[in-house]
């Protein structure tokens, strides 16, 4: 029988057909990818983007004492360096994102081969390095279509490759912590550990660590705030990771497992933390200075993108003393407003028809985005007004809760709020201009507008000490000299008045004769009136605007009891000048700007000019300390016992250094001031209603030594207790040879100034 012919296979045709096929795979694999580094898919970074690429940077506003008040941005981002992260944050987030971050080039295909076997179940294999490649330089990221999502993914990997020749890993690992976005307005690192937990990077403890290299996995699920649980259990895989690592051992393991989730919420919005309005205010100056300062290739500054560094005078310490003080005050004072407005139908308006509250009303209501909308669509008033007398659910403003849920129709919100009173505080080092603190209300988000620099309200007797200030330049007048406390009349025609012109004492007071420290103490206005006749309106004014006060005044006589509207800006600086030595200093907020690279853009420097002799400003802060010693700044003392309940707040103040102050009430109380200097330290305060019709019905609550004296004495309480601080309680320099007469030996005059101020309207 024939055997049958075996035929061997053809091995050599299978080998050249699989060497083939390979081959094909790798040339169409490497042609994809020479078609991607070629941007046949889509542009790739040049090797100019890859050396710089786009970040979007924070302008960092930074304090005297180098604390960050603020920033702003479209991202809020503020770069770190390598040497300003701590070990434990770069060891977690290696042994949780990429193992062998130290040791691939930017693909890690022991981990991708991993991902794939599993089906991406433990996620899709991506390095740190491709992580920053998408975040950097992909787009569509997310998208559906497999295609576009493969392509992209492909793009990621040549990017990656290409930072990794491009940057070092520790330079890889801190462009990715300073872009990522922890949520919350926390985009990079520096933002995170400040939002989350308060504090700088380098401080962050291994646990707070662990917790915000967690949320790389996801920021929303496992994000502390939102998600506390999701978060503890990451932060255990985080810690799990690092002992397998053998960076920590099982026995630290457990140990922090144990710890508590604790963090330190601290938002960053524009809202937010401190210096709020003294920032928006920056900003708005720091507009202008773009304009006027571009680049040397002719551009601008971005003041959202650049990373520019604001170092400002503003002291982190003082400022948020200052605003303790106002939250203190204010929420008691108003607490008081609204127990006195039940008595009062028309609250929060007094001795107001309803007719014109309507129009108060509506005139606010004109200025909201609603009626806009509204009133674009055709709608009638009448529609609108009863648009706004439904009830809704709304969030508003509370002293005890911050803000409160509650049903209230607009039109009741903004009676509600125009109910509200409101303060300023500024303070201002009078020999460098420099301002320490500012505090433009009393709560940014829901009332925006700043009566520090933006609100001019009549100053009442505040102005006064310009007037014999005036007088004592002049002529060398003593605070020491007398004058009749009696009716004094300027005629009609003098200085161009209409009619004769006789203002009225407090009380109407009169008799006997008065030095003009007790005048200006007790707040006399007709020896006032003797003043400005003496030297003349235009003197007075001319003082007060070389003294730093902008606003319009009128050379009348009546300035001589504070008609004039000035801001607490002007005014603060005027008094400044006094404690300098009749030299004047211009405000100034600003010290340096720097580039995000720490090039210094410029630098500041006040101008300065002399306003009037050292001698007079000398005897003009020892008539303005006879105010705090037997005038309407008694109370600052802590010798007059008849003080208004619930109103002074952490009174009995009992200061004993030198201050020279005084207090302004305006008609009706709708404004109530009080200035107070210290030999390094100008510090003003105003308060009243956003309406002039919002006011107190009677003086014991409605004056300046009520409204807000004390204010100025919970912040400089604050301040002295703060040593490091360093505000003098010494009493201001005497000039040498000085000439002027000061000693009134006016003891004993105590019980009758308290005695005239606690019933005077103080105009």
């Amino acid at each position: 029988m024939e055997q049958e012919k075996v035929t061997k296979p053809n091995y050599s045709l299978y080998l050249k057909v699989f060497w083939g096929l390979f081959s094909f795979l790798i040339l169409s694999i490497s042609a994809v990818f020479l078609l991607i580094n070629m941007g046949a898919f889509g542009k790739l970074p040049t090797f100019e983007e890859l050396e710089n690429p786009e970040r979007n940077f924070a302008t960092e506003i930074i304090s005297s004492d180098g604390i960050t008040l603020g920033k702003y941005y479209r991202e809020n981002r503020t770069p770190v360096k390598f040497q300003d992260l701590p070990e434990n944050l770069v060891k977690a987030l290696v042994a949780t994102e990429d193992e062998r971050f130290f040791e691939h080039s930017g693909i890690d295909f022991f981990a991708l081969a991993r991902a794939v076997s599993k089906l991406g179940q433990d996620g899709g294999g991506s390095t740190i390095t491709q992580q920053l490649a998408k975040q950097l330089f992909t787009e569509n990221y997310g998208t559906k279509n497999i295609i576009e999502r493969v392509f992209q993914k492909l793009k990621e990997w040549v990017i990656a490759v290409k930072l990794e020749r491009q940057y070092t890993k520790n330079e890889i690992i801190t462009m990715y912590l300073n872009k990522y976005d922890f949520l919350y307005n926390a985009i990079g690192i520096r933002s995170a550990s400040r939002i989350y937990y308060n504090k700088e990077p380098k401080d962050l403890a291994i646990e707070e660590s662990a917790i915000l290299v967690g949320m790389a996995k996801n920021p929303s699920l496992y994000n502390p705030r939102r998600f506390p649980v999701n978060a503890q259990k990451r932060r255990s895989t985080v810690f799990g990771q690092m002992e397998r690592n053998g960076l920590i051992t099982k026995a630290e393991k457990d140990s922090l497992n144990k710890l508590p989730l604790e963090i330190e919420f601290t938002p960053e919005g524009h809202s937010d933390g401190h210096a709020t309005y003294f920032r928006e205010h920056l900003r708005d100056y720091l507009k202008g200075w773009i304009r006027n300062n571009p680049k040397e290739d002719g551009t601008y500054y971005d003041l959202y993108r650049d990373g520019l560094k604001i170092y400002v005078t503003l002291d982190s310490r003082m400022q948020k003393y200052a605003e303790q003080a106002v939250s203190e005050h204010m929420s008691n004072l108003q607490r008081i407003f609204f127990k006195e407005q039940k008595r009062n139908r028309t609250a929060p308006f007094y001795d107001l028809k309803n007719s014109e509250i309507d129009k108060i009303l509506f005139k606010a209501i004109r200025t909201t985005q609603r009626y806009q909308t509204l009133n674009n669509q055709g709608v009638s008033k009448k529609e609108i007004l009863r648009n706004f007398k439904k009830p809704r659910k709304m969030k508003v403003f509370d002293w005890k809760k911050g803000e409160k849920d509650t049903v209230m129709s607009p039109y009741d919100s903004i009676k509600y709020y125009k109910s509200f009173l409101r303060s300023g505080l500024m303070a201002i080092e009078p020999q460098t201009g420099h301002i320490k603190a500012w505090v433009g209300g009393i709560n940014h988000k829901y009332f925006k507008y700043d009566h520090v620099k933006q609100g001019k309200r009549q100053v009442g007797s505040t102005f006064k000490p310009f007037v014999y200030a005036s007088a004592i330049n002049q002529f060398r007048i003593s605070p020491c000299e007398k004058y009749p406390n009696t009716p004094y009349t300027i005629p009609k025609g003098k200085y161009g008045l209409l009619s004769d012109w006789t203002p009225k004492n407090a009380g109407e007071e009169y008799g006997g004769e008065l030095t003009l420290k007790q005048a200006l103490a007790k707040s006399v206005n007709v020896i006032t009136a003797r003043m400005i006749d003496r030297v003349g309106p235009e003197t007075v004014v001319n003082l007060a605007k070389k003294s730093g006060i902008t606003s319009h005044i009128d050379p009348y006589p009546s300035i001589a009891l504070g008609t004039l509207d000035a801001s607490l800006y002007d005014m603060v600086g005027a008094y400044a000048m006094f404690a300098n030595k009749g030299f004047r200093v211009h405000q100034t907020m600003v010290m340096r700007i720097e580039d995000k690279n720490g090039s210094i853009l410029q630098r500041f420097v006040p101008a300065s000019e002399e306003v009037m002799s050292e001698e007079a400003a000398y005897a003009v802060l020892d008539l303005l300390k006879g105010v705090t010693m037997e005038g309407s700044g008694v109370r600052l003392r802590g010798k007059w016992g008849k003080y208004p309940e619930n109103v002074a707040t952490g009174y009995p103040y009992q200061f004993t250094n030198p201050i020279a102050g005084k207090t302004g009430t305006t008609q009706n109380q709708s404004d109530g001031w009080f200035m107070g200097v210290v030999p390094n330290l100008a510090v003003g305060v105003w308060t009243g209603g956003e309406e002039r019709a919002t006011h107190f019905a009677g003086i014991t609550y409605g004056q300046g030594a009520s409204m807000s004296l004390p204010t100025w004495a919970l912040f400089m309480k604050k301040c002295y207790a703060d040593e490091a601080l360093s505000i003098s309680q010494e009493d201001f320099e005497q000039p040498e040879n000085f000439g002027i007469a000061i000693d009134c030996n006016s003891s004993g005059e105590d019980e009758d100034a308290s005695s005239t101020i606690e019933t005077s309207t103080d105009f």
